[in-house]
């Protein structure tokens, strides 16, 4: 099986590394979107940018710019390019990808649409759900980078395609589990990152680890009851895709999410916030499409509320925890 890595960010270098390490017969095919950074790879096997202590084996390794090149040539197709810019990109693409098998990094909305990844992909691209896996999990891209050992879990309506996308990236240091919920991962994996701002915010405004312990608490409980409300099943939220990613993004010194709330909690604006954290902060972008999505369920959902009322309604971070702290519990 050819296997194509679209995106060329922390996390798609990470999934780099995985599928190299656990190369087996193709050279991976890797697509950067700017010229200039596909010539650093190629002359100095590293990403400029991104986990760049990295150096690749270049016999393992095709780079090109060219985005219909890399889906063309592909059974197997990685996205790891951020929500808020896959439109552009793959809107690029002449070639189908209806008959691919696709597998999503992204933890975000994409905006344009206020969908899942895979809901986009469906509707605009034909990829069939079952043809979809979705990688969810406690997994910060620069642990995978130094070899930590860590967890994944691959959700797909196919577990068969599920399998086989474990079978490409486990390695000695990443183990692998299936699920079935895709969509509930898909969304928990989204909220999780806007907890994780509120985290940060909390964190920058001084408040301590006996009120980060309740925030959190209260978080899987928000999470839960906006998944159930949407795609009822028998899923065990305490599973490490659900409770253990929230955890690392909330409380890890890696977690950008967290990284950008604590700007904001110390008085920074949204826009200088960004460029701080210099990666892209997921949780920023799909606060505003998970907002629009409440509105048809009216879920009670005071955390997600409280960002954005502090992102997109410019409510002072202070003010509004405070209010927040009387509403959980």
């Amino acid at each position: 099986m050819k296997v194509t890595l679209l995106g060329n960010g922390s996390w798609a270098t990470a999934i780099a590394k995985l599928l190299i390490d656990n190369y087996q017969d193709n050279k991976l095919v890797w697509y950067f979107r700017r010229t200039e950074d596909a010539d650093f790879f190629k002359e100095n096997l590293r990403n400029k940018d991104y986990l760049a202590s990295l150096k690749f084996d270049g016999a393992k390794i095709l780079i090109t710019n060219d985005i219909n090149f890399a889906v063309k040539s592909a059974d197997t197709i990685f996205i790891a390019i951020p929500s808020a810019f896959l439109n552009d990109e793959l809107l690029k693409i002449n070639v189908p990808l209806k008959d691919k098998n696709i597998v999503s990094g992204i933890k975000g909305i994409i905006p344009e649409y206020n969908m899942l990844v895979s809901e986009y992909l469906n509707n605009y691209f034909k990829v069939d759900y079952a043809a979809y896996s979705f990688l969810a999990g406690p997994c910060h891209s620069e642990e995978i980078a130094m070899e930590k050992l860590s967890y994944l879990t691959i959700a797909s309506q196919d577990l068969y395609k599920a399998e086989y996308v474990a079978s490409l990236i486990e390695t000695k240091y990443l183990k692998t589990s299936l699920s079935n919920d895709t969509f509930g991962n898909e969304f928990s994996s989204v909220l999780k990152n806007i907890f994780a701002i509120a985290s940060g915010i909390c964190k920058g405004l001084g408040y301590g680890d006996n009120f980060q312990a309740v925030l959190i608490s209260n978080a899987i409980s928000e999470l839960n009851r906006f998944i159930d409300t949407l795609y009822p099943l028998d899923r065990n939220i305490k599973k490490t895709s659900y409770l253990g990613d929230l955890l690392v993004t909330a409380y890890s010194n890696f977690s950008r999410n967290r990284t950008f709330g604590i700007l904001i909690g110390q008085g920074y604006s949204v826009q200088t916030a960004k460029l701080e954290t210099k990666m892209i902060a997921e949780g920023y972008y799909a606060l505003k499409g998970l907002y629009e999505i409440n509105k048809r369920y009216n879920i009670n959902l005071p955390i997600l509320s409280a960002v954005y009322n502090i992102l997109y309604n410019n409510i002072p971070p202070a003010f509004e925890i405070k209010l927040l702290t009387d509403k959980i519990r």
